[in-house]
């Protein structure tokens, strides 16, 4: 029987990484994965292969609106080959789970496929379909991460009523697609098969779409998305889905109780995800999981039983595979016997649409409620000249600050990449800057970058100098 200082169960983002950081720090380290390639929901079904399709469907769109006003013309009609989009998201996710591969061949980590669980504490039992076997282990880190869920009176079932997985391999573009839920991965999916010439209908439980941002940035996405032909129905909640044939009907009542059906060939069911741990008999190592479903931890992501952590999606809080790296860094770095840290109220949360969205800390919604007094600067995109020069001129940036120290609270963006420049905030928050602080830093002009300085500015008695 082989014997690990550590054994992961699955490797996506959270477990690749917990992985890793215990091999860089001395220990004989084991992963574990059910399915024939690393990576988890995100490199293979999730996070990857949606961002390709993004990029694609954007690249399309932009030929097909927008290339004209640059001065670039097309002769004869731009086509689409669907199929060889579908083909290079693949190649984009094979070539990431490679790396993955070569990440565990260099950091000398021993890599077991097939569905691992616990025989005790100390001894995984991995079965695969050639063969099961035992090892032990000294710790085991639980990364076994999240599966789409669903609503109890809907059927999945993988053809017409899909989720996200299924709707990232489709054969063909819907003619008419129906989105149940509003949330990232409704939008970012919704927005993929739009480009692509689908009538796209969100249908939200919530008065707003991605409910736990901002308001502004719930507003503004909104605004921007039913410019490019997104419809949504807000307040409906669905109370059937039905499949006849290669025609799917969705049965909601809406804020005035009234019954409505929406008609469509492809129903996307994006209303969250769940804990996934089926198969890991928990039971038998002892590990309790709460009523949803989540692996109950500690402060330090250990589990009730000592030798047993558990870290991403599978635990509470967001379900975001850089929460998931960093809490496997965490807990690798605990093993070591060193003090991390992590701040859970500086993980950012980003919606890949076009405009994108990104966000940390506080909403001004949290800070009402929490009643802490806050002081509030916006910039407009359409009000820079990178913005205008590159036509992504929709979206702001927002900075709330406390109203006695100046300290930021929270800062909120739609626009252009600011997926990459949220990070700005963190680290200013990180170093508890001030509003002053980042209005008194040297942004480079002309950049997009350029909006967070004029934030800071308006934040910090309304000085912005350019709008």
């Amino acid at each position: 029987m082989s014997s690990y200082d550590v054994a992961v169960i699955g490797s996506g983002p959270g477990g690749y990484v917990a992985a890793i950081r215990c091999a860089q720090l001395g220990m004989k380290t084991a992963i574990i994965e059910k399915y024939n390639t690393l990576g988890g929901t995100c490199l293979n079904v999730g996070c990857i292969p949606s961002k390709a399709l993004l990029d694609s469907s954007h690249h399309y769109e932009e030929a097909l609106h927008h290339f004209e006003e640059h001065g670039i013309e097309i002769p004869g009609d731009i086509k689409l080959n669907f199929q060889k989009m579908i083909e290079r998201k693949g190649a984009v996710v094979e070539q990431t789970t490679k790396g993955i591969d070569f990440l565990m061949g260099k950091n000398k980590i021993e890599v077991y496929h097939g569905m691992g669980s616990f025989k005790d504490a100390t001894h995984i039992e991995i079965a695969s379909d050639d063969k099961n076997e035992t090892i032990e282990a000294k710790y085991s880190i639980i990364a076994t991460g999240s599966k789409p869920s669903t609503l109890p009176f809907i059927k999945i079932d993988k053809e017409r009523i899909i989720t996200s997985t299924e709707a990232l391999s489709l054969t063909e573009i819907p003619k008419h697609l129906i989105v149940i839920g509003g949330g990232v991965i409704g939008l970012e999916l919704g927005q993929v098969y739009r480009r692509l010439g689908a009538e796209v209908s969100v249908v939200e439980y919530m008065d707003r779409i991605i409910p736990t941002m901002d308001g502004s940035q719930s507003k503004e996405l909104m605004k921007v998305m039913k410019k490019q032909g997104v419809k949504f129905y807000l307040s409906h909640k669905v109370s059937a889905v039905e499949r006849n044939g290669k025609e799917v009907v969705v049965t909601a009542k809406n804020a005035k109780d009234e019954t409505v059906t929406f008609e469509g060939d492809y129903c996307l069911v994006s209303v969250g995800r769940r804990p996934y741990t089926d198969g890991l008999k928990l039971e038998r190592a002892g590990v309790k999981a709460n009523e949803r479903g989540q692996v109950e931890v500690n402060d330090h992501l250990q589990t009730n039983i000592s030798n047993i952590y558990a870290i991403g999606d599978v635990i509470r809080g967001a379900m975001l595979a850089h929460k998931a790296e960093e809490e496997g860094v965490l807990v690798a770095e605990i093993l070591a016997g060193q003090k991390p840290h992590i701040n859970y109220n500086l993980i950012p949360g980003v919606v890949y649409t076009w405009p994108e969205v990104a966000s940390v800390g506080k909403t001004e919604e949290q800070l009402k409620e929490e009643g802490v007094s806050y002081k509030m600067g916006q910039f407009p995109m359409r009000a820079l000249g990178r913005s205008r020069a590159s036509g992504d001129t929709d979206g702001f940036v927002k900075i709330l600050s406390d109203a006695n120290t100046d300290e930021i609270l929270g800062v909120h963006m739609v626009g252009a990449r600011v997926a990459d420049l949220i990070t700005e905030a963190v680290t200013a928050m990180e170093f508890r800057a001030s509003a002053e602080d980042l209005a008194r830093m040297s942004h480079a002009h002309p950049t997009y970058a350029e909006a967070v300085k004029e934030a800071a500015l308006d934040a910090t008695d309304k000085r912005s100098i350019h709008s």
